[in-house]
């Protein structure tokens, strides 16, 4: 059962819907601020994805530093006979080795993010760089108009 506010909700919609078909102006605006407002929000986005990819590659390279560290000590061990403490270092370098693979992948993902991010705002660009009324709506209506335009011609022809 719908409650008075989604009935409400319904009602201005469709109010709002009605009057931008009759004004297509105000459709255009519209969506001009929305896909404004889209950008803002998409360029904010990239910033913090940019920030966080900073941050995972400052980390991987503290975590190398570590692996490295860890590695000699390893060798170390092992060249001074002492088996046990050289089996410590290297289990502690598999679970270092594995959080660098856990981050890499981390960073990829980022990565991809960043790159949706960015093709989404390439194309709000390329949108907004289009005069308004052109597209395919636009371009029907100007082919309708045209034949009609040539039949009229031709009636006043004969």
């Amino acid at each position: 059962m719908a409650s008075w506010f989604d009935d409400l909700e319904a009602r201005l919609n469709q109010q709002l819907d009605a009057f931008l078909q009759a004004n297509p102006a105000q459709q255009t605006r519209l969506e001009q601020q929305e896909a404004r407002e889209r950008q803002l929000q998409l360029g904010r986005t990239r910033q913090q994805l940019q920030l966080q990819a900073e941050q995972q590659r400052q980390g991987l390279l503290a975590l190398a530093a570590d692996i490295r560290q860890w590695q000699q000590r390893s060798t170390k061990a092992r060249e001074a006979g002492a088996t046990a403490l050289a089996e410590r270092a290297e289990a502690h370098l598999a679970t270092l080795m594995l959080q660098g693979r856990q981050r890499w992948q981390q960073l990829t993902e980022l990565g991809a993010r960043f790159a949706g991010v960015d093709a989404e705002l390439e194309q709000l660009r390329t949108t907004a760089a289009r005069p308004p009324g052109s597209g395919l709506d636009a371009d029907w209506a100007a082919f309708e108009a045209e034949q009609e335009l040539q039949q009229l011609k031709r009636r006043q022809q004969r």
